[in-house]
């Protein structure tokens, strides 16, 4: 009996069919792998395989596998583990009722629900892979997984835990900041790894899924698109918007800004050749104008060029004509005491909505396919994460929807509409020009 059940196993090892980024999936050293990937597209069972290798290979080690509910993690998991680990040859026989396999070289293989994250806490795992990542709870991976991934265990003080976390794409959740994260972060512990299901399906059946489906949710179901989300403000936002540029010493600061409460939002922007290249930003919770602007002068103390050009929401000005301080004379105060020049470019009135929305779009990409705005990701990510994201209120053609993000969109809107509007209009300054 024994026999038959080893050749059962064992049968299980079928042959897969080969592809470069599942082959790099499989052997790079990096530590924690995103990998969003079409539906039957082999991403599940390349995670088996590699666990199943891994904890016969490397002795007293725990290791898990997790899905978002209990239900999930035993569909997904119990069966095709226990094969692909030749449980029927371990003296040891797995755990029906705890969903734990034990190895024979003392490593154990436990089945995680993440319904509550907490079940994850409180032990030195060797490693471990997360399916249907985008439906887990928003902050387990934060709050909870990666604690306990980074758990020290003194017997193994050089060995680092890793983590798989795959699964299809729904919207623009954290399971996408993951994988944006995993993608432009250029951290050496991160690493993205996609592929669509026709690179492994055969065409009859993508032609099916087709037919069966919307285009939105065939892209995000067989092609792994996180691009998909309906009502995405700046659709055309993407990969080619995308710098690794920095500010350079000599450069003007345009520095552009939404005055509201919290988050208190504001982008740095150069222009370089009617180009312009977002560098960094300053997004600070419960704050005011004057926080904004103490932050600034610090970070900027050793700046050469001390002229900045300010841009944002003409509310800001409220008090003005009553000789009331203002969000921007709070600005300027704090700018002129720390030794820099101004010039305020804001206009009286609020811009239109789509006005600023389309100056927007036309420096994303115009109709030639030209692009003029650029975004450093990992100095401001939270102008990165807003024109990825935003979108329309539900029934509305273009009113915004209100997130954390949306402020500092709307400030890099104000100062778009002023620099490089769709019609150019008038504009009033005030300039500071000595002491």
């Amino acid at each position: 009996m024994s026999n038959i059940l080893l050749e059962n196993d064992l049968a299980r090892w079928y042959d897969l069919k080969p592809h470069p980024v599942q082959d790099a999936l499989v052997n790079d050293d990096v530590r924690f792998k995103v990998v969003p990937a079409g539906r039957r597209s082999g991403k599940t069972e390349r995670a088996k395989r590699y666990m199943a290798r891994e904890s016969l290979q490397h002795s007293n080690n725990l290791y898990f596998l997790a899905a978002p509910t209990h239900a999930q993690c035993k569909k997904i998991w119990w069966d095709d583990m226990k094969k692909l680990t030749l449980s029927s040859t371990h003296p040891k026989r797995p755990s029906e009722g705890e969903l734990k396999i034990f190895l024979p070289n003392g490593s154990e293989i436990h089945l995680i629900g993440l319904d509550k994250p907490a079940r994850i806490e409180g032990i030195a795992w060797g490693g471990g892979i997360i399916d249907e990542v985008a439906d887990i709870k928003a902050g387990a991976w934060e709050y909870h997984i990666l604690p306990a991934l980074n758990t020290y265990n003194p017997t193994k003080p050089d060995y680092k835990p890793w983590c798989w976390n795959i699964g299809v794409p729904d919207g623009l959740n954290h399971y996408y900041d993951m994988a944006e994260y995993a993608r432009t972060s250029n951290d050496p512990e991160w690493k993205l790894y996609h592929w669509k299901s026709a690179d492994i399906l055969p065409l009859d059946v993508i032609e099916s899924a087709k037919r069966q489906m919307s285009p939105l949710q065939f892209k995000q179901e067989f092609e792994a698109s996180f691009e998909t989300a309906s009502g995405r403000i700046y659709a055309d936002y993407g990969d080619d918007n995308i710098t690794t540029t920095e500010l350079q010493s000599h450069e003007q600061i345009h520095w552009t800004h939404d005055q509201n409460y919290t988050p208190m939002s504001s982008a740095i922007c150069v222009v370089r050749d009617d180009k312009v290249y977002i560098v960094d930003e300053i997004v600070l919770s419960s704050a005011v104008s004057r926080q904004s602007a103490e932050e600034f002068v610090e970070k900027y103390k050793n700046h050469d060029n001390k002229h900045v050009l300010l841009y944002g929401d003409p509310a800001g000005k409220a008090g003005e004509k009553h000789g009331h301080p203002s969000d921007y004379t709070e600005i300027e105060n704090v700018l002129r005491s720390n030794g820099w020049k101004y010039t305020r470019k804001v206009k009286k009135k609020h811009p239109a909505i789509k006005d600023r929305q389309n100056a927007v779009r036309a420096m994303i990409q115009n109709a030639a396919g030209e692009v003029s705005l650029y975004i450093n990701p990992n100095l401001a990510p939270y102008c990165h994460k807003g024109l990825s994201t935003l979108q329309t209120k539900q029934g509305s053609t273009f009113q915004e929807a209100e997130t954390e993000y949306q402020h500092i969109t709307t400030a890099i809107g104000y100062f778009i509409d002023v620099r490089f509007p769709i019609i150019t209009k008038t504009i009033t300054t005030t300039k500071f020009t000595g002491f």
